[in-house]
């Protein structure tokens, strides 16, 4: 077991504290709305809140997945809210949101995954704000290309799975994915996006200091440019706590400059990397 250590300076944060966070809090509070800055312990929150943007989490904040590196429950899950779309719309509104972020818990019990769900939170929140960008952070749908094509279909503009780790660690971080499945759902979710007429970009995240080697997180860059993937995020994992899988290592912020430096030359578009990046941090600045 690799003894727990101490962040380094440059994963502190400061305690939020502003009334834009206040605010932020109050508007998920009053729509009965959850976020996964709150639930997965997002070490942003204090300033994404305050800047008045959050990431909306559908479904509610129980998962059928029980990833050993997620803060997020895991049991028995609950019935949709068929409500929730038009809540997370109102929420967008109040808080003058132009570029909105959706993720969702796991849903293996649903027999789309959740796909129809997101599709009609992106149709609600562009009848309320038709400017706004919509991007949603999507679970695999265990590999079920017609789930992928429900949400490509829906008025989104960045489609977003995140691949978390390096395929040697799968089975340790990841044991309820499949690096090739997300994979394919990435490569599907671009096949699918050239037949519409207005164009998609893809996304992924990866987290590092698990205990993958240089050359293997190279790997996954190359991976996800061959199936066309548009931007990649790339942050450090911190344990949310002692039952979470432990940190092997803190990578210092010129690696991850130098990783930036390595994964744009494969030709992404935007490439975000640095300790505290999450795959909703500075969203609004991955597209130009």
């Amino acid at each position: 077991m690799i003894p727990e250590r101490r962040h380094p300076d440059w994963i502190k944060v400061r305690a939020p504290a502003s009334p834009e966070y206040a605010r932020t809090r109050l508007v998920l509070s009053e729509l009965k709305l959850h976020s996964v800055c709150q639930e997965a312990c997002c070490p942003n929150i204090g300033e994404c809140f305050s800047h008045r943007t959050a990431t909306f989490m559908l479904m509610g904040d129980v998962c059928t997945r029980n990833c050993p590196y997620c803060a997020v429950a895991h049991g028995r899950v609950r019935p949709l809210d068929p409500e929730e779309p038009a809540r997370i719309a109102e929420a967008a509104l109040r808080l003058g949101l132009r570029h909105i972020v959706v993720t969702s818990v796991d849903r293996d019990d649903l027999p789309d995954g959740g796909a129809a769900h997101f599709a009609a939170t992106a149709t609600a929140i562009k009848e309320r704000l038709p400017a706004a960008r919509v991007e949603v952070l999507v679970p695999d749908f265990q590999g079920d290309p017609g789930s992928v094509d429900i949400v490509v279909r829906s008025p989104i503009d960045i489609y977003n799975h995140n691949v978390e780790t390096v395929p040697s660690l799968y089975r340790t971080v990841r044991p309820g994915g499949n690096y090739a499945r997300s994979l394919e759902v990435l490569r599907h979710a671009k096949a699918a996006s050239r037949g519409l007429r207005r164009q998609i970009l893809t996304k992924a995240g990866v987290m590092v200091g698990l205990g993958e080697e240089r050359d293997e997180l190279m790997r996954v860059m190359r991976d996800l440019s061959g199936v066309g993937c548009d931007i990649v995020t790339i942050g450090q994992y911190l344990r949310p706590s002692s039952e979470h899988l432990p940190v092997a290592r803190y990578l210092p912020p010129d690696e991850f400059a130098e990783i930036r430096k390595d994964a744009l030359a494969m030709g992404f578009s935007h490439v975000e990397a640095g300790p505290l990046v999450r795959s909703s941090y500075h969203a609004w600045e991955h597209v130009r």
